[in-house]
């Protein structure tokens, strides 16, 4: 779709006369460039349309964020007023006759007229029972009445909010294509000119949200809970004593961090360590700086997934004034291990991180004031301290220096002291090189560079410095009892168009792989990625944001409850920042495991993607006229081939094995008991076009057409080519790199190598026994016994050296996690039934040649 027409499909109806009015400003290129040449006046002219374009934008956007806010607030002061009403109904002592009774116990007028002739007009003049419960159930109907009038109204502001971060895309976006279809038309360079001297100083897309955000998460819960929050310590977890944890990371668009967070806060609010603190843009940023070795010892064993591998940091939250900073040390284990991945810390005071680092200070003094003073116990002392000598001592044998930093602002979702659910957005994803290796002084003998603070994109730094992250970065972390599902919404969020899993994304891997690339030769997987849109068509699975348009219903937007029948599915488990339970690794053969070709494959992925679309719900808000329509249908089929470079026939998405088996798992309802072998069959009967079985625990989602014939065909039929992804398993590291594929390495591996080898041995005892045998019962005349013998020595001696040779060799590469080949031995028994056959052959030919010469 082109932009002129998106533009007036996506805006929002009442806001129409405030977006950039970019058909407009097409017409007038197209007027003022036909038949003629485009002169000064012209310029000067089309500027100062653009600049008066750019003041009504700017200053709508202000005022409506000014709007939003005092909505926002006067809409909490009106929670607050009803459970003030709530906590003290009518008839209370402190709410009497119309009045009610301030602090001071002075009595105050009734400020709602209604209720006041209500109490004061008494028909019966009584005071029977049965009409002291009406009153008390006519009041409590009234109350709810209200609360859902307050509900709707959140509902208006979450989706005003939407529109509003849709309004600064959508006329950003515009102002862009406009000015560079200016330049390609005209040839007068106005693109650069504009963003330097209109844009940056009315800068409406680089509104920060996060305040109004963090805001409406506040109204929301409070008008979710009837103004009674889940109160808690907010840097506190669960207290369940058994519980899976499990930590999945996604990508997201900046297109989609507004909607995404809305999404969010529909069932989780907004966690604020300091609730009586007024929400500032520094109280979001995390800032770490990672230490490593030159031989980057850290980053090949987290890329790796080595056993104990481990992660040394230096953390603060905050400007860098914080007075405290907190060593953290990750610990990755291996399932096998029984163990799990921990992270560790304990806290330090900033001016004692560079004596701590050279092992001039030790915390185990102050630490035990902390015992002294109450603060905590003698064994958690004794933890801390031990970490803190261990981290120590590990920086100082393994010369560990601050190599990278990384900074983002942190949104994070959790009920407060409940860790059952908690998801972080993190935006604005920076890494900035620390170390001193090039012979540059970045942060010299300091532990952390002092040149730049919070004021990201640090500006001030070389390119090659520092490496901006183009998505935002989503943590989703579950902890539920065994056997129990995790909430329906977070299914449907992390299957939504919104978000991109990329399991075992590290921002520690990424920042060294990308500035340090003379010194890693080996990359993560998602690397290749970067250069893929990761943007997708609406999947269905998230409802979209919408107003209220029944006023005496309660909005759509605010049911937690509500869900809709979807596809079993699960995303990869991933190793996030904290702890996990578990490593998978995606087979790179994986179609051939299942028993499909390689174009089976593809059109089960194709099958998927199909099925997707047809699902999919298009709401529009907007009603364009159909003349306005017809007019900018007119205007866009003359327009030029400008923006052909920006659209492609199609978008090729490049997939792992992990996409793989996504595309199986959504084609079909997959029933965790079912074996592997009933799936790949149903599979193989679906692509041939037959009926789907019922039986087995595998369904599909769609009927096979009664006359038998291939869904597919009719899904072709009725989307065309529209299907904008294909299969691809073409990836490729950058040029002089490899792409690490973590590889789980259990030690029944090694245990099966140990008992090749000693298979091969006794085969290689019992050929040598065959030698000994011929050699000691054969007379030293004998010749042909004894070259018979010889053989079999050698054959022997041969099989010995080859089991010895390929135990070191799986060995080593078992342990550099290279395990791809090693379990397919296709030339050692061949080689040894050959030397064995021509052994004995040797030795048939011997006796034979004997007799005949006899």
């Amino acid at each position: 779709m082109k932009f002129g027409k998106k533009i007036t499909t996506d805006l929002y109806n009442e806001w129409r006369p405030f977006y950039l009015d970019y058909n407009g400003l097409k017409r007038e290129l197209k007027d003022r460039t036909t038949g003629r040449n485009w002169n000064e006046q012209d310029e000067r002219q089309f500027a100062a349309k653009l600049e008066q374009e750019l003041d009504k934008i700017h200053d709508f956007q202000k005022a409506k964020t000014s709007e939003l806010s005092r909505r926002i607030s006067d809409a909490e002061k009106s929670v607050k007023h009803l459970v003030e009403e709530e906590s003290h109904p009518r008839g209370s002592p402190t709410a009497t006759n119309g009045h009610t009774t301030n602090d001071h116990g002075e009595h105050e007028q009734a400020a709602d007229p209604e209720s006041q002739q209500a109490e004061s007009y008494d028909p019966d003049g009584g005071s029977d029972d049965d009409d002291d419960t009406d009153d008390e159930a006519d009041s409590f109907d009234a109350l709810e009445d209200r609360f859902h009038a307050l509900q709707e109204e959140v509902a208006n502001l979450v989706a005003d909010v939407h529109d509003l971060a849709l309004y600064t895309k959508l006329n950003i976006t515009g102002f862009m294509k406009i000015l560079k279809k200016h330049d390609k038309q005209t040839q007068v360079p106005l693109k650069t000119t504009f963003i330097q001297e209109y844009l940056e100083k009315r800068p409406f897309y680089k509104y920060n949200w996060d305040a109004l955000i963090v805001k409406l998460s506040k109204l929301y819960d409070l008008v979710r809970t009837r103004g009674h929050p889940v109160q808690g310590d907010s840097s506190a977890g669960g207290t369940q004593s058994a519980f899976v944890r499990q930590t999945t990371k996604y990508w997201v668009h900046p297109d989609n961090l507004v909607p995404l967070k809305l999404a969010i806060l529909r069932h989780l609010p907004v966690l604020v360590f300091n609730a009586e603190k007024d929400f500032e843009p520094k109280d979001a940023v995390i800032t770490s700086i990672y230490f490593d070795n030159e031989d980057l010892e850290l980053y090949l064993g987290r890329l790796e997934k080595t056993e104990g591998a481990e992660a040394v940091r230096l953390r603060w939250y905050g400007d860098t004034d914080v007075k405290t900073i907190f060593v953290e040390r990750k610990t990755h284990r291996e399932d096998w291990t029984g163990e799990k991945s921990v992270k560790a810390r304990f806290p330090i005071k900033e001016p004692l991180v560079n004596a701590f680092l050279r092992g001039e200070y030790t915390v185990d003094e102050e630490f035990q004031q902390l015992v002294k003073k109450g603060k905590k116990t003698q064994a958690e002392v004794d933890s801390m301290i031990q970490l803190a000598n261990e981290v120590q001592y590990a920086v100082l044998t393994k010369r560990l220096v601050p190599v990278m930093r990384t900074f983002y602002n942190r949104t994070a979702f959790q009920l407060p002291g409940d860790a059952r659910v908690r998801i972080s957005l993190d935006t604005e994803l920076t890494m900035v090189r620390e170390d001193n290796w090039d012979g540059k002084t970045r942060s010299g003998d300091n532990w952390r560079r002092t040149d730049i603070g919070i004021d990201h994109p640090f500006e001030q730094l070389d390119p090659e410095d520092k490496e901006l992250f183009k998505y935002g970065v989503l943590e989703v972390k579950l902890q539920t009892q065994f056997g129990q599902e995790p909430p329906q919404w977070v299914t449907d969020l992390v299957q939504s168009h919104l978000v991109e899993a990329v399991p075992k994304f590290s921002k520690f891997i990424h920042g060294c792989a990308t500035l340090l690339p003379n010194r890693v030769d080996l990359v993560p997987f998602w690397l290749p990625q970067m250069d893929t849109d990761i943007t997708k068509p609406d999947t269905g699975y998230l409802s979209v944001i919408e107003r209220p348009t029944n006023p005496s219903s309660r909005s759509p937007t605010l049911g937690s409850g509500e869900t809709s029948p979807k596809d079993k599915y699960t995303e990869p488990v991933s190793e996030g920042e904290e702890d996990e339970d578990m490593d998978r690794a995606p087979a790179r053969d994986e179609f051939k495991r299942t028993g499909l070709s390689e174009d089976q494959a593809a059109e089960a992925v194709a099958y998927r993607e199909k099925m997707l679309k047809e699902r999919t719900v298009t709401k529009k808000r907007s009603a364009t006229p159909s003349e306005t329509q017809s007019r900018n249908e007119d205007e866009e089929a003359v327009e030029g081939d400008d923006e052909a470079d920006e659209r492609t026939p199609f978008l090729k998405r490049r997939k792992s094995g992990v996409e793989l088996t996504r595309a199986k798992q959504r084609v079909l309802s997959i029933d965790p008991l079912a074996p592997s072998t009933t799936f790949d069959e149903e599979l193989r009967n679906r692509l041939r076009g037959k009926s789907a079985k019922k039986g087995g625990g595998v369904h599909f989602e769609a009927e096979t057409p009664e006359d038998g014939g291939s869904q597919l065909g009719d899904d072709e039929a009725r989307l065309g080519s529209s299907d904008d992804r294909i299969l691809a398993r073409d990836w490729r590291a950058p040029s002089g790199k490899r792409i690490a594929v973590p590889v789980r390495v259990e030690p029944k591996v090694f245990f099966a190598a140990e008992r090749t080898f000693l298979k091969w041995v006794n085969t290689a005892v019992f050929i040598g026994t065959i030698a000994t045998t011929l050699l000691n019962f054969t007379s030293p005349e004998d010749k042909t016994g004894l070259i018979s013998a010889g053989l079999f020595t050698l054959c022997a001696l041969i099989s010995i050296a080859y089991a010895a040779g390929i135990f070191v060799y799986r060995a080593f590469r078992l342990r550099a996690r290279r395990a791809e080949g090693l379990y397919y031995d296709k030339y050692g028994p061949t080689l040894l039934c050959f030397v064995l056959f021509a052994a004995v052959g040797t030795n048939i030919g011997l006796r034979v040649g004997e007799m005949t010469s006899a």
